[in-house]
């Protein structure tokens, strides 16, 4: 068992840093893969596991920049929303980061489990990579920006109309390490009952 003191250290510690900060050095993709192995470790009712993963890197976030921004395009179009600047931050911004990693909930097939215990099974193994992040220094960032809502997006992400995509968790090495924060009392948001 790890010294109890040292975790509650990493958990008032962790913190999300913008892509904007990292440095541009790349973070080791075996770091990566064991960022995806513990989140694959999340509480998952039914054992349904519907936490879905696809990384970008190196050419691969070129890619993702540029489906992201002509998927965002042609929607945005249609319905007359479209922005330059949203388009063109979809196209280079992702550049920022070392890995990019899509975070999709697969639906299992049965409905064995209503759908928000899945998607707080996804939720709790983004937690799990970004406590893996922190413990090996390397920022994240899970931003639910882009064409994450999109459901002309879910097919490039290997996600079916039942499934969500739910974000992209940008990965890179901080510039530096932000301060604890600040939150509000933890009693103000809960009671005990004990009688």
């Amino acid at each position: 068992m790890i010294n109890s003191s040292d975790f509650q250290q990493l958990i008032s510690h962790r913190r999300s840093i913008f892509p904007r900060d990292y440095t541009g050095t790349r973070v080791d993709d075996g770091i990566v893969k064991q960022i995806i192995e513990n989140a694959h470790h999340a509480p998952t009712h039914k054992l349904t596991e519907p936490w879905r993963f696809v990384v970008f890197t190196g050419k691969g976030i070129q890619k993702l920049a540029a489906f992201q921004a002509q998927c965002y395009k042609q929607v945005t179009e249609r319905d007359g929303t479209f922005r330059q600047e949203r388009y063109e931050g979809l196209l280079t911004k992702p550049a920022q980061s070392s890995h990019i990693i899509s975070i999709g909930m697969k639906r299992d097939h049965k409905n064995s489990v209503p759908e928000v215990e899945e998607l707080g099974a996804v939720f709790c193994a983004v937690e799990n990579m970004y406590l893996t992040a922190a413990v090996h220094g390397v920022a994240c960032y899970l931003s639910t920006g882009g064409v994450t809502y999109f459901p002309e997006a879910k097919e490039f992400f290997d996600l079916g109309p039942p499934d969500k995509l739910l974000g992209f968790m940008h990965l890179g090495m901080p510039k530096e390490w932000p301060r604890p924060s600040r939150r509000s009392p933890v009693e103000d948001k809960m009671r005990w009952v004990a009688e």
